[in-house]
């Protein structure tokens, strides 16, 4: 047995998991009885092991219990006790911190100095939604019949989410939250290449006095058992995390069910850099918003919006910072880059470069980087046109295209010109300016002089192939609950205009 996996066996062992990986059935770890499926270290490129896809079965199992569970916990239960369990959940995630995020590191790529900061951020999310949790109430309506009315915000029953192989920890806590804060049980199915801290945090939530059963996660495939929990009668939301191609998927399966979808899916974010911004602090920011966590985020600035008469300047600065990044061990302290997280998407990564030079890009890159695991150098596509496949298809990688304008309409008119809407971000000294850009790029997010600052506490999502709903803030609330409208006549007579009463 490697180092690596004794590593990972023993952050296991810390969080009460012998075995890779099972699902959570009811407060039950559980073996699927499906289709194999084998899980990589994109470090070493080695097998980490082999488990089986939960299936149908176990599809149908989850969502029956999180149905029974979801009864006890919203209407046995005061909010304000599940505020407190919710609080203890988030002491739980931070007492546990450095195992998860040691697992994160190996399975999923990423550096352990960014997955100790998500785990952080889970455990926030935790304590931000638990103050919610006895804070939702309806409102008095004063309509003109003279009827008392009056709204109530109801927990919609059991909500199925998928979350990425990404930012698998981060994406659990960023929906588990809201979903329970508001009353609702919980299926759960992470990408089945990183489905372990998953697990893992839901087990941690349980021992922390989360009823059983209120979250349930399925590790294991998408067309076995996602769609099974889609199809179930209990579901009554689906949320998805991932490509736009597998959310138009989802969004078609719950169609067909007549279910509700809020999708977060990608981007080709515009990171707009004005000649008057201080250009040092406008590099490194893009380096951050492209290269951090190896551009395996949707958020990612990977167009570089760059005005002409700064242009060669900005991304000569941008390619000898580039230079200087370091990749390596995910495990590492000292590692700001890690590998790409698995075989399929290094591939994808791989070809969109060498599509990239087909079209006539300009590359800059390391000459040579560690094959050992799927590592792909920081990479910077120079004299493309915005109308090019790489300027248009999401790469979700770390390689960034940079695109000159002329003016400040030509920025709004380039930054708009995808079929993406996600996020955006400005560069410049002008105050006015920068407002202006805020307002005229489409977009959920928009940063100013800065780049992928985000907070449970803000709405995130976006348009168009960017997906639709919020998964954040206050509005993740109105997401989760539903709206009923109760009318009270108070008059000494009925007053119903027609009908007979026998």
């Amino acid at each position: 047995m490697s180092d690596r996996m004794h590593v990972l066996q023993g952050a296991m062992a810390q969080l009460g998991l012998n075995r890779l990986p099972q699902s959570l059935i009811n407060g039950q770890l559980t073996d699927g009885s499906s289709t194999d499926i084998t899980l990589i270290d994109p470090y070493t490129k080695a097998s980490i092991c082999t488990y089986a896809d939960a299936g149908v079965e176990l599809a149908r199992l989850a969502c029956n219990a999180a149905k029974e569970s979801q009864v006890v916990w919203a209407k046995h239960m005061s909010a304000a006790v599940r505020g407190q369990v919710m609080q203890d959940i988030s002491r739980a995630v931070l007492d546990q911190a450095e195992p998860l995020a040691i697992i994160e590191a190996i399975i999923a790529g990423k550096p352990i100095r960014d997955c100790r900061v998500e785990v952080a951020k889970v455990a926030e999310m935790f304590a931000y939604y638990a103050g919610w949790a006895d804070k939702l109430h309806g409102e008095v309506i004063p309509v003109p019949s003279g009827h008392l009315n009056y709204t109530q915000r109801e927990p919609l029953g059991v909500v199925f989410q998928i979350t990425p192989w990404n930012a698998p920890i981060f994406t659990a806590g960023w929906q588990i939250a809201p979903a329970i804060a508001t009353g609702n049980g919980v299926v759960i199915k992470p990408s089945e290449l990183t489905p372990v801290t998953t697990v893992a945090l839901v087990k941690l939530a349980e021992d922390a006095g989360l009823p059983k059963g209120l979250v349930n996660v399925l590790c294991g495939l998408g067309p076995t058992a996602g769609q099974a929990a889609i199809e179930h009668e209990a579901v009554r939301k689906v949320v998805f995390v991932g490509s736009p191609q597998t959310g138009r998927l989802v969004a078609s399966a719950a169609a067909a069910n007549l279910k509700p979808c809020v999708l977060e899916l990608g981007g080709k974010s515009a990171n707009i850099v004005f000649a008057d911004a201080n250009l040092e602090h406008a590099c490194l920011g893009a380096q951050a918003a492209i290269f951090s966590a190896a551009g395996q985020s949707c958020v990612a600035g990977s167009r570089l919006l760059v005005q002409q008469s700064i242009h060669d300047q900005f991304v000569d600065m941008l390619a000898r910072g580039m230079d200087k990044i370091n990749l390596g061990d995910p495990l590492n302290d000292a590692t700001e880059v890690g590998p790409i997280s698995n075989a399929r998407q290094f591939d994808h990564v791989t070809r969109m470069i060498g599509l990239a030079k087909n079209e006539g890009a300009t590359i800059h890159s390391r000459p040579e980087v560690d094959d050992s695991g799927y590592f792909i150098a920081p990479t910077l596509l120079n004299n493309l046109p915005n109308s090019a496949s790489p300027a248009q298809q999401e790469i979700f990688g770390p390689v960034v295209t940079a695109i000159p304008f002329a003016d400040e309409a030509d920025a709004i008119a380039l930054a708009n010109d995808t079929h993406f809407g996600l996020a955006g971000a400005v560069w410049t000294a002008d105050v006015g300016r920068a407002h202006r850009m805020a307002e005229a790029v489409r977009a959920g997010t928009f940063w100013i002089n800065s780049y992928k600052a985000i907070h449970v506490s803000s709405p995130f999502g976006g348009s168009l192939n960017s997906g639709f709903g919020r998964s954040s803030g206050t509005d993740a609330l109105m997401e989760y609950t539903s709206a009923k409208s109760v009318w009270l006549d108070s008059a000494p007579t009925p007053r119903i205009a027609f009908g007979y009463v026998p």
